[in-house]
């Protein structure tokens, strides 16, 4: 096992009722790593791996960022506003969490509904960065 499955391994253990955590490379669109407690077509895993790219830094996102960044009066660099954001699904919170140490990796936390949102986000945060460590 790489050492990035080996610290996905851990998150999910970490992270209250995970049933999967993902690394993505925003630039490329492309799932570095990926623990899952279940099977999943490969096909389902990039399509996701792209949509958190597209969440993070499709263009709307990145005009939004433009945007405030003016009416701050910041430069406008590579810098980011948004460093996490969770989805409910039905069944499942999805915490999706930028790294610090490269702004263009995010760290994915699938876990069920029943879990403590709090939790997940104090545990997810925690696992960071072994996370960063091994990428």
């Amino acid at each position: 096992m790489s050492n990035i499955e080996n610290a996905l391994q851990k998150a999910v253990q970490a992270v209250p009722d995970c049933v999967a955590a993902g690394y993505v490379d925003l630039e490329s669109g492309m799932l570095i790593g990926v623990k899952t407690v279940d099977s999943h077509p490969s096909e389902v895993l990039d399509m996701l791996a792209a949509a958190t790219a597209e969440m993070f830094q499709g263009p709307n996102v990145v005009a939004i960022e433009r945007m405030f960044k003016k009416a701050r009066g910041m430069e406008n660099d590579d810098s980011h506003y948004f460093q996490e954001m969770i989805v409910n699904s039905d069944n499942l919170i999805h915490l999706f969490v930028r790294a610090k140490t490269n702004p263009e990796h995010v760290a994915c936390f699938v876990c069920r509904r029943t879990a403590n949102l709090g939790m997940i986000l104090t545990k997810g945060r925690q696992q960071m960065n072994e996370l960063e460590a091994a990428a």
